[in-house]
């Protein structure tokens, strides 16, 4: 059986309509994620503001979502106010706190109608994830790591992590064609602001670490924004992967009023894309400078030791040649004492030869053939030949016989030898 007792849907959006406006009266502070925002061609800003969980399970995901409006009449100054004190511009992924008046419409159900936001609440939400990021990379154990990474003495080959149309990349490439040295850059191309620049940057180094090319060092560089164009920089995943790098990363991310956790876990932070320019040049000129210094400093110690070497070698000639001189003079003195030994030597020689030369001589004359004769010998001989022995003459040979003062002619009567004469 049909129950007469029922409410028309516009009935039903009427009386919540009378029960929201009756429970929230008067505007509320709310606070709440921005999912989407977008001002239309009239000047009105329409948001969709979502709240997700924090939990284990629920991390990430949308728990409450509602529609929102800025009238065009409040719009300018809001978002002028907004701007001028956090630094940002509202955007997609910003969480707020809102000053909002309740609506629900039997067409179009439950919206906010924003009359102000705190952007000290932004700020303060935007310093929180800021320090929970630094402390859980600290937590890791990876806040120092790309910092303790060896960087090359002499950087030759960069990698860079830009947008290829963005100004700060102009900059870089500007002022790197200065340098009188030697650079090989390659421009890894990222979104670098927005929703989606955490995930591509992080793309950009991770194509930069499979290369495989021998890059000496990674720039990070982009030019100036508000806090919120460059909160992605102070995003815990992004910083980790930084902290992690097996490369020493350099940072020149435009901005003087803060310090992004990128810059405070890179290797070297710089204050913008040029500076990053500038210091690859003069750490260029540093070593150029070094290497000169060393040669001057390696010259004074060639030009110091060979001056200490050529002191040593003319004091060793010089000793060297007063050594020859004593030894040639003590040479030449043995050698006079020689020559005067040899002398007298020699001279005794001759002396004692002469002496028995003239022994020789006198005992030579006492055996001379005349000296003989005169001693009453005498030469027998037959015809030219001389007799030596009994045994060379017959009886009856006529004999020459030869005497000191002449010569006598006699016949052989008789012979006999020396020993029948003796025994007779």
């Amino acid at each position: 059986m049909t129950d007469t007792r029922h409410l028309s849907l516009a009935e039903l959006q009427t009386l919540i309509a009378h029960a929201v406006g009756e429970a929230l009266p008067l505007p509320v502070w709310v606070s709440a994620e921005i999912a989407e925002i977008k001002v239309n061609y009239s000047g009105h800003c329409y948001l969709e503001l979502v709240e997700k969980g924090d939990g284990a399970a629920t991390e990430g995901v949308a728990m409450a979502q509602a529609r929102a409006v800025i009238w065009r009449s409040a719009y300018p100054s809001i978002a002028a106010r907004f701007e001028r004190e956090s630094g940002s511009r509202l955007a997609a992924g910003m969480k707020i706190l809102c000053k909002a008046q309740v609506n629900y419409h039997p067409l179009y159900g439950l919206s906010l109608q924003i009359t102000d936001i705190d952007a000290s609440y932004t700020l303060g939400d935007m310093e929180r994830a800021k320090q929970q990021a630094i402390a859980q990379l600290k937590r890791d154990g990876v806040w120092d790591m790309n910092r303790e990474v060896p960087m090359s003495a002499l950087l030759e080959r960069i990698a860079v992590v830009s947008s290829a149309t963005a100004a700060g990349w102009r900059d870089f490439m500007r002022e790197a064609a200065k340098s009188p040295y030697r650079l090989q850059i390659e421009l890894f191309d990222a979104v670098m602001q927005g929703a989606a620049a955490e995930q591509s940057i992080i793309d950009a180094l991770m194509a930069i670490a499979e290369s495989g090319q021998p890059f000496d060092a990674v720039a990070i560089i982009r030019g100036g924004g508000s806090t919120n164009d460059l909160n992605c920089f102070n995003s815990y995943r992004l910083a980790s992967y930084i902290a992690q790098f097996p490369l020493p990363v350099l940072t020149g991310i435009g901005h003087d009023k803060d310090v992004s956790v990128s810059d405070m876990v890179a290797h070297t932070m710089l204050k913008t894309p040029t500076a990053v320019a500038v210091w690859l040049y003069e750490r260029s000129a540093e070593v150029d400078g070094n290497i000169e210094s060393a040669a001057i400093r390696l010259r004074e110690l060639c030009t110091r030791a060979t001056h200490r070497q050529t002191l040593v070698l003319q004091q060793l000639t010089a000793n060297i040649r007063n050594a020859a001189s004593l030894a040639l003079a003590g040479a030449t003195a043995r050698t006079a004492n020689a020559d005067e030994a040899m002398r007298r030597a020699t001279a005794a020689a001759l002396d004692r030869a002469r002496q028995r030369l003239e022994a020789y001589g006198a005992t030579t004359d006492n055996y001379t053939p005349r000296r003989l004769l005169q001693l009453g010998l005498g030469i027998a001989r037959i015809g030219d030949k001389t007799l030596r022995s009994v045994d060379s003459v017959e009886v009856g040979n006529n004999l020459d016989l030869e005497l000191a003062d002449g010569f006598v002619r006699t016949r052989v009567t008789g012979k006999s030898k020396r020993e029948q004469r003796e025994r007779k």
